[in-house]
């Protein structure tokens, strides 16, 4: 078998995916990560043309080190998650090929179905505190939500969200009881002062976790935090390498790796990273904020996984991208169940696209400050 063709595809929402023909009739999909770099993914997946046409599609992690190190200069996020494109949609294709799920081919399954949580949100305390009920009572295990600022002015002043997240938690565990897991995912927009007294004052109310409670560029900043609290950490949503996972990972600065499959170097590169986390007792919690590609192959990888704490699922199965895909793994009261379907176990409507676009979705993200400075979305 050859692979013959490699496509490169974005949806209305910005959902990059990748589609790999082979001579035998047989493809996979791919997705990547970074919404608002689409066009650029698409470039760099189409520089991976003369490497991949004409090459075995099942010599996976021969062709992941070809695309990763290949232009000799490390290429960061964007070649990373590009790669991870094409490598999500290679072992798509060799499940589909050997007629098995994409479990299968990572150790088979270790759990018969992986717990998620939902995204949560409101503009105002009341509201939050209903959609995480409603949630709740749909048979979601967890609730999750972001840190913010509600003043309704589109500013982000870290002492006042501080302020403002603390009176989430407490209202939410009282509204919930203790049946409940609270995620608050900080999103990086806290410098560790401030997320230090964020996690010890909401120590008391038992999160499951508390997510990227610190800028991304120096995972070193951890440090301080894990020795000032006790509150589960999670983070590596950034993170685009086994490389860049190096530093937490070996000195413990997390409980829960945000592994995004879709940045960090498909499954290739998450399966390592998973079983490095695994002689930490660090446990998975994928980040999984994109679209039913992605969705697929984090959950093909937390059933091959022996250390699964949540799975990220902010949209449902068959609630988006139906025209696109018209199949998807299936999905009960807040758990992804095992496709039984070989590769991911999904279907591709290739005719619901059109080609890469011209134009690249939405705005840069961003916060401002009271004092008009720039701080993270």
């Amino acid at each position: 078998m050859k692979i013959t063709d490699v496509k490169s595809f974005v949806s209305a929402s910005g959902h990059f995916f990748v589609k790999v023909e082979t001579d035998a009739g047989i493809f996979g999909v791919g997705e990547g990560g970074i919404r608002r770099r689409a066009l650029a993914l698409a470039e760099v997946v189409r520089s991976f043309e003369p490497i991949l046409i004409g090459a075995n599609p099942f010599q996976i992690e021969h062709l992941w080190q070809v695309m990763f190190r290949g232009g000799f200069f490390p290429g960061g996020v964007v070649q990373s998650a590009a790669v991870s494109a094409v490598d999500i949609a290679l072992w798509d294709i060799k499940g589909k090929a050997l007629n098995v799920p994409v479990y299968e081919l990572l150790g088979g399954r270790t759990r018969d179905k992986v717990v998620c949580y939902p995204h949560n949100g409101g503009g105002t305390l009341d509201a939050l505190v209903e959609s995480c009920r409603q949630t709740h009572e749909a048979g979601w295990k967890f609730v999750r939500w972001g840190l913010a600022d509600r003043t309704g002015t589109g500013t982000f002043e870290p002492r006042r969200a501080v302020q403002f997240g603390l009176e989430e938690v407490q209202a939410v565990r009282e509204a919930l009881g203790d049946d409940v897991n609270i995620l608050v995912d900080v999103h990086t927009r806290l410098d560790p002062a401030d997320s230090l007294e964020f996690c010890n004052k909401v120590e008391p109310y038992n999160p499951f976790f508390i997510e990227d409670p610190l800028r991304s560029e120096n995972p070193a900043s951890l440090r301080r935090l894990r020795q000032q609290t006790s509150v589960p950490i999670a983070v590596g949503e950034q993170f685009d390498s086994k490389w860049t996972f190096r530093e937490v990972i070996e000195e413990d600065l997390m409980d829960y790796c945000r592994v995004d499959l879709c940045i960090a170097g498909g499954l290739t590169e998450a399966r390592k990273i998973a079983g490095w986390c695994e002689t930490h007792y660090i446990h998975l919690a994928p980040h999984n904020p994109l679209g039913p590609v992605s969705t697929a192959a984090c959950l093909h990888l937390c059933l091959a996984s022996s250390l699964v704490g949540v799975q990220e699922l902010p949209r449902a199965p068959m609630s988006s991208l139906t025209d696109e895909f018209p199949v998807q793994v299936p999905f009960e009261s807040g758990y992804l169940l095992p496709p039984e379907a070989p590769g991911l176990g999904i279907e591709f409507n290739e005719e619901a696209f059109t080609n890469v676009s011209t134009q690249e979705y939405g705005p840069p993200h961003g916060y401002q400050r009271d004092d008009g400075s720039y701080t993270n979305w």
